[in-house]
Parts: C-alpha cells; sequence; structure tokens
C-alpha cells in the first residue's frame, strides 16, 4: 500500500515540489554559509519523493543553533516551500480520493517551515 501511496503521491504534486526543494537546495549550495541550508532542502527533497513509509520526529538534542537556523530558513525559503505545499493540499481537499495526499502535504508544509532538528527516519 505504501509502494502505491508513494506512486500516486508523485503524480499529484510530490514530483513538482521535490524539483522545487532541489532547485532551492543548489542555489543555497552557491555559498559556503548556504551549505547546511542546501542539505536540509536536499535532504527534504528526498523525503518529499518517497514520504509514505517514513516519519519525521523532533531530535532530542535541538538546540538554540537549529531555532536559529529554523528562523532564517523561514524567510530565506521555507515560506515559499510551505505555500506550495499548503496550495497543493488545499488542491488535493477537493476530492475525497486527494484527501490523504492533502494531509501528507499539509504536514510536509509544517516541516519546511522549521526542518532543522528534525530526523526522517523509517516506519
Amino acid at each position: 500500500m505504501k509502494f502505491l501511496g508513494n506512486i500516486i503521491w508523485l503524480i499529484f504534486g510530490g514530483i513538482l515540489t521535490a524539483v522545487e526543494y532541489i532547485m532551492a537546495s543548489l542555489a543555497m549550495m552557491i555559498t559556503i554559509i548556504g551549505i547546511p541550508f542546501g542539505l536540509q532542502s536536499l535532504k527534504l527533497g528526498i523525503l518529499c519523493l518517497w514520504p509514505f513509509g517514513s516519519k519525521v520526529v523532533r531530535k532530542p538534542t535541538s538546540g538554540c543553533l537549529n531555532a536559529a537556523m529554523n528562523v532564517i530558513w523561514f524567510f530565506i525559503g521555507g515560506i515559499w516551500i510551505a505555500l506550495t505545499h499548503w496550495l497543493f493540499g488545499l488542491l488535493l481537499y477537493i476530492t475525497v480520493i486527494g484527501i490523504p495526499f492533502g494531509k501528507q502535504h499539509m504536514k510536509m508544509a509544517h516541516i519546511a517551515l522549521t526542518p532543522f532538528g528534525r530526523e526522517i527516519v523509517e516506519c
């Protein structure tokens, strides 16, 4: 069921948001200061390609550096990527079949706003 969900996810916006994450990652990795942000964006892009069967949990050692990075991330690109997830989520909530995928987009929007201090684990 996870495999089928992931395939349908790719069709209904998953591939577009993953490309957005990867493009943002490449743009941020141009400078040395942007490398941590680019790596985080790349990790979220990979999660966006295959989200079913994975979950995101908070790291227990999240500190003030992660909070500062989340604030910077929010203004650099987090808000724009989250808006993309919200848009796809709202469009998918229109149909009954799209509701689970809309929920996944809403979860990804929350993660896109504050990705530092989180870890992706397999279910």
